[in-house]
């Protein structure tokens, strides 16, 4: 500034400066002086031109400065949309120095400085108005804050384009699903979409209109992830393979679109592999892609390697992992230090759950490591403690039936409030059965022990409930005919022989414990096969 311009002169309260400057030569006129003259002047020995290039250098960042302030003032444009934009327009403020250098010839501006000059040719051009696109960004409720951004990376057509152009790109989205109060977010994000001709637009559009998806869903798709309409080209958007066809994709972009934007060679190829070489197959990598399709998005060695070691480390079979990982693909975004570590540290310290048995649990029910350990997982352990339980047995309980811990405390209560004092059962039989509060109280519980009351009968909570409609009834009916042979003196008639008595006696204490029918014969029953678990009966994470 000093080198071209005077010194200025301080303005504000209580300045020791004079009132006028002392010095009677200003900066420029020492600038053209022979160093002869004046050595004061010579700058070590720097040549000419370079002092006046340095010179033009500061005029030009003064212009530009002057630039940025008329925007800001007349046009109410905020800094980083100013700045950007002058950093665009260098020849234009070259312009405007010149325009400005020139009016110093002129009688009313002889005496004015450079800023007034500079001042007056941008008001002579009328610029600041010709700035139309901010004004109509604005009107699509695009943030101040964003302008800049989006009009710079908009490309260089934009400020050529009408605004009957850029309003028609707006009403094509709009008459499609994306609101009109989503369009400032949407062009902030993928601002390429301005730069795009209609029939462009149109088309990726169609790319995904195409695939079944309806207005309302593609309008959300683009609202999530703007850049999936406008930053890939139409050859990389076809090039997208899936393994499943255009209906489910068009459903999978719809809830995840993020897989657009998921590079083929260095994240499909690679974790598809790894994927087989855990032993998952197809179908189960188009499960995986169905319920969680975020994972085809995640960095394999940094995120999904070191979680398959962890597994390995805590106990959980090679083959065990894959069917894990199909089971709950959710588990691959977890983070390992922050959610998974932690809950497996509180199973094994504080719910009981041996080094033996932890990588079963987590095989069997990954489940857990998705529950909050302050707002799921402890109030749980804390409930089944408060029972009489203690931490050993459940460990063991959670080793046999991992999804114990996940099921809401209020309806667990009367379930076990049923097995305690109507069916007057001891806490043993719940700890050598935790499944039974896997069924539902009213449609299993309850009619299953009122027809073992009619019948006077008594079956293990195992039998009981672990077995369909069809083998209860066969368990019941061998149970009431065995009874009513024991009564009736037939079993004791055949306790004359010793090989008799002890199949008869083995019989009896079969009776006792309610097991009516031998295991070769009912395999199912043996078996445990699977629980009807509602989703209901769960709580949220």
């Amino acid at each position: 500034m000093t080198l071209v311009t005077k010194k200025r002169i301080p303005q504000f309260p209580g300045s020791i400066f004079p009132q006028f400057p002392t010095e009677t030569k200003s900066p420029l006129q020492t600038l053209f002086q022979n160093g002869s003259e004046d050595s004061e002047y010579d700058d070590g020995g720097e040549d000419e031109a370079e002092m006046i290039m340095k010179a033009l250098e500061i005029r030009r960042k003064v212009t530009a400065e002057i630039f940025k302030e008329a925007m800001k003032r007349k046009g109410k444009f905020g800094i980083t949309y100013s700045t950007n934009l002058v950093d665009r327009l260098s020849d234009f403020i070259d312009f405007i120095m010149i325009e400005a250098a020139k009016l110093k010839r002129l009688p009313e501006f002889e005496s004015s400085s450079f800023n007034i000059r500079a001042k007056t040719v941008i008001e002579d051009l009328n610029v600041v108005p010709l700035i139309r696109p901010a004004e109509w960004l604005k009107s699509i409720h695009v943030r101040g804050e964003f302008l800049g951004v989006v009009l710079t990376k908009a490309g260089d057509n934009i400020l050529e384009r009408s605004d009957e152009e850029l309003a028609e790109i707006v009403e094509y989205l709009e008459s499609n699903g994306v609101r009109r109060d989503w369009m400032g977010y949407v062009m902030s994000r993928c601002p390429q979409l301005l730069s795009y001709s209609m029939e462009e637009v149109k088309a990726r559009v169609r790319f995904y209109l195409d695939m079944g998806m309806n207005e309302k869903d593609f309008g959300t798709m683009v609202f999530d992830y703007p850049r999936v309409l406008g930053y890939f080209t139409l050859e990389e958007m076809n090039q997208k393979e899936f393994g499943v066809n255009n209906e489910e994709v068009g459903r999978l972009l719809a809830f995840k679109p993020q897989l657009m934007g998921c590079s083929i060679e260095e994240r499909w190829k690679p974790l598809v592999k790894y994927l087989y070489y855990l032993g998952i197959s197809r179908d189960g990598m188009r499960r995986m892609l169905t319920i969680k399709p975020i994972v085809f998005c995640v960095d394999l060695e940094e995120t999904i390697v070191p979680k398959v070691r962890f597994f390995k480390d805590i106990g959980v079979r090679d083959d065990a992992i894959g069917k894990m990982l199909v089971k709950f693909p959710p588990l691959l975004t977890y983070s390992l230090y922050k959610k998974i570590r932690p809950v497996v540290i509180f199973l094994m310290t504080k719910a009981g759950v041996s080094e033996r048995d932890i990588g079963k649990v987590i095989a069997l029910g990954p489940e857990l490591l998705g529950c909050s350990i302050v707002h799921k997982l402890d109030i749980s352990m804390k409930y089944f403690l408060s029972l009489g339980i203690r931490h050993r047995q459940l460990g063991e309980m959670i080793a046999d039936f991992p999804m114990l811990l996940r099921y809401n405390i209020d309806l667990l209560r009367p379930k076990y409030r049923y097995l305690r004092r109507t069916m007057v059962r001891p806490l043993q039989d719940l700890i050598e059965f935790p499944r039974f509060f896997s069924y539902s109280l009213d449609e299993r519980i309850i009619p299953r022990h009122k027809v073992l009351v009619e019948n006077q009968i008594n079956f293990k909570l195992r039998y009981m409930l672990a077995s369909s409609d069809e083998e209860f009834q066969t368990l019941v009916e061998n149970a009431v005919e065995r009874r009513r042979r024991f009564e009736s003196g037939v079993i004791n008639v055949a306790l004359s022989t010793s090989s008799v008595a002890d199949d008869s006696s083995e019989e009896k204490n079969a009776f006792e414990h309610g097991v009516m029918v031998d295991a070769q014969t009912n395999p199912q029953v043996n078996n445990d096969p699977s629980d009807e678990e509602e989703i209901s009966y769960f709580s949220d994470n």
